[in-house]
């Protein structure tokens, strides 16, 4: 379920104010975010166009389509990465809620902020794996088994940058309770 902010949740609109830095970066982070929504809403569209034009051209005209389910799982896997950073700023990921009213204010702000940091961790070493995944098939020069041939770069870099960028988001909501005047 995705809702408005919670109630354990402060409002972080002016949170990174006191430091400058940070509120630059999560500023750069936002308008980078807001890009990268609007292409992956334009990659899902391209996704749902070229799997459109595969079933008409194989109902219609009985014709074999090489490259259409690539180009659609390489536009989803792209927009389903690169758009997870967005996600995390908005807070729109699945979470369990169970404890949210049991515990005082203070426990939630904790226990978010511990579930940011195991967050961060698993992300980081995704992202680590992702960005070897990537390397090694751009030096290798792999490609999809299939008669089109993409390299396999395309998407393991989606992936790997993606996951980096939700990183930067998770350390920054890390962060952000650690400085300046949001500190409680």
């Amino acid at each position: 379920m995705m809702h408005g902010p919670l109630p354990d949740q402060p409002d972080r609109s002016n949170a990174a104010a006191g430091n400058g830095l940070v509120a630059t970066l999560e500023r750069g982070l936002a308008f980078c975010n807001n890009i990268i929504v609007v292409l992956s809403t334009l990659a899902l569209i391209a996704a749902c166009a070229v799997l459109s034009h595969s079933v008409l051209t194989r109902a219609l005209f009985h014709s074999a389509n090489y490259w259409q389910d690539e180009a659609a799982v390489f536009l989803l896997v792209g927009a389903t990465f690169m758009t997870a950073a967005y996600v995390q700023q908005q807070r729109g990921h699945i979470g369990i809620e169970a404890f949210v009213g049991l515990l005082s204010p203070m426990v939630n702000r904790i226990r978010l902020w511990l579930v940011d940091v195991a967050s961060l961790l698993f992300c980081a070493f995704f992202a680590w794996k992702s960005w070897t995944l990537a390397h090694e098939a751009w030096v290798d020069g792999q490609v999809s088994n299939s008669m089109w041939s993409p390299p396999l770069a395309i998407p393991y870099v989606l992936m790997a940058s993606g996951m980096t960028l939700l990183c930067v988001q998770i350390l920054l909501q890390i962060i952000i309770p650690l400085s300046g005047p949001a500190r409680r």
